[in-house]
């Protein structure tokens, strides 16, 4: 399974924020043992990197830099750019994050806030049904 993982995920974990570090520390260690295809959005390892700074948390880069050797960066451009601002979201940065999924072909978001991705295209769980999915499918004979 291909997903895509937004930057509350990736907080959660940088910044070990309770509970939700653990699920989402979980989806991340899949993706690290290659049980998922993990991508991650450009705009997605820059709010990162400012946002640990700004917690006080340290270098972002020591975050980042083992994130990238088994998580991918999704490949987008100009023509992903003009999808976002297609969509009919309020907020962008969440509309940027669909055409990342988009341009990589990611089956699910995996977001704490999957509210706002009601209008996209591919479905938007939690880290922690995710994981039940996941669960479900090992469990189904």
């Amino acid at each position: 399974m291909i997903v895509l993982l937004d930057s509350d995920v990736l907080l959660d974990v940088a910044l070990k924020r309770e509970p939700w570090n653990v699920d989402s520390g979980e989806a991340l260690r899949l993706c690290q043992r290659h049980a998922l295809t993990g991508f991650v959005s450009w705009h997605s390892l820059a709010n990162v990197f400012y946002l640990i700074g700004r917690a006080d948390a340290g270098d972002g880069r020591l975050f980042i830099a083992p994130l990238v050797r088994f998580a991918q960066v999704a490949t987008v451009g100009h023509g992903d750019m003009v999808l976002a601002l297609r969509v009919d979201m309020p907020d962008l940065e969440d509309a940027m994050q669909i055409a990342a999924a988009v341009a990589c072909s990611a089956d699910r978001i995996v977001t704490r806030n999957t509210g706002d991705f009601s209008k996209s295209p591919i479905p938007a769980v939690t880290p922690a049904e995710l994981l039940e999915e996941l669960r479900a499918k090992r469990d189904t004979p």
